[in-house]
């Protein structure tokens, strides 16, 4: 199968590509500098350059038999938000859909499924209910960006006759980037804890079961919508702290003020002081089995 991937250079494109091309597909990469996507991600990897995802059209040639895509653009929402970054959450995700849609125009009868990124956050803060797919959207600013992400790639989709699974991530555990390493340093200097309370639940999910997830939704025929990528059984921040803290053979007994989350980070703390008990109720029903279903294992794994 011949695969173009969008975002290849982040923690979960890397990844992906990486697990494409060992099961013998072959890949492309679109990229704002096409040398240094081909350098990071090594030989087997055809490299286009779109070097204005928010302002043109993605680059046609890119998709010549081209049979999916995994759109996994985006800047990073970990950051303060000012007014400008903001706007820059949201262009990257809506802007960068459209116009790989208008790339993707003349790509030819073999391309049949556009496998798009979202969020957890589309359902924005919750309480200790579970949330599956067929949940309302939340009303903050993070869901309102992914509503509108998630419209673009209906609309694309419907008008080029595409399956379009949309996978909303939850918070991922990785070796290399992530929320995760976010989250190191203090749990290490012995002064990690609960965060706000941590009483909010963590929909996380180990980088082995996004790329599975994403792999499963490109090859499946019934995978279409909205699906969870989120593991079994969501934790609460303070479950998540004791089980980093076991990881990590240090205590886990700190406790970290919402407040002071709000002063370092601005409006951006409340994707860390509250939270969303997502399932993957489509996964399990369309018969996705977990790599790493357990949170200690995961940690463990994502530590290694």
């Amino acid at each position: 199968m011949k695969v173009a991937v969008t975002g290849a250079t982040g923690t979960i494109g890397r990844s992906v590509v990486r697990a494409l091309l060992d099961r013998g597909d072959s890949v492309v990469v679109l990229s704002r500098d096409g040398a240094a996507a081909q350098a990071k991600l090594g030989p087997g990897v055809e490299a286009h350059e779109w070097t204005d995802p928010k302002g043109s059209a993605a680059p046609a040639a890119a998709f010549a038999d081209v049979e999916g895509v995994i759109h996994l653009l985006g800047e990073p929402v970990a950051q303060r938000w000012s007014d400008s970054v903001k706007q820059e959450i949201r262009d990257s995700r809506v802007l960068s859909t459209r116009n790989l849609v208008a790339g993707m125009r003349d790509a030819g009868p073999r391309l049949s499924v556009l496998v798009a990124q979202s969020a957890s956050g589309y359902y924005g803060p919750r309480g200790d209910e579970q949330v599956d797919e067929s949940e309302p959207a939340g009303s903050d600013f993070l869901a309102g960006v992914v509503v509108d992400w998630e419209a673009e790639v209906r609309t694309g989709a419907e008008e080029l006759g595409l399956r379009a699974p949309i996978c909303r991530t939850g918070v991922v555990l990785s070796d290399s980037g992530g929320a995760l390493e976010k989250m190191l340093l203090p749990f290490k200097l012995g002064v990690g804890g609960p965060v706000a309370g941590g009483k909010q639940y963590m929909p996380w999910v180990h980088i082995d079961d996004v790329v599975g997830a994403l792999l499963f939704a490109l090859d499946t025929g019934a995978a279409d919508g909205p699906l969870n990528i989120a593991a079994p059984a969501p934790v609460t921040n303070k479950d998540f702290s004791k089980a980093l803290g076991r990881a990590l053979h240090r205590p886990a007994i700190m406790p970290v003020p919402g407040f002071a989350i709000k002063l370092l980070y601005g409006e951006m703390a409340t994707i860390v002081t509250t939270g969303v008990r997502a399932v993957p109720s489509r996964l399990l029903d369309l018969g996705y089995e977990f790599k790493r279903p357990q949170l200690d294992g995961a940690l463990r794994a994502a530590l290694a």
